[in-house]
């Protein structure tokens, strides 16, 4: 998915605690996402910040829906 570029004033980070509670799993969950590739996040010292709009999408797309028959 084509993700539009905001400056990054613009952008909101999240600690991996922070991910961990959006999404309701544990922050060692949340470190596999990004070392794995599946959540991108930056480093800063020795900590990670995944962007907001990030887990959003990566939510959105990892979501099952229930079809109909």
């Amino acid at each position: 998915m084509a993700s539009v570029e905001r400056p990054l004033n613009e952008v909101v980070f999240l600690t991996v605690a922070e991910v961990a509670s959006v999404m309701r799993v544990s922050k060692m969950t949340v470190y596999r996402l990004v070392h794995s590739g599946h959540l991108p996040a930056i480093r800063v010292g020795r900590s990670f910040r995944v962007p907001e709009q990030a887990v959003h999408e990566y939510l959105r797309e990892s979501y099952v829906g229930v079809e109909s028959a």
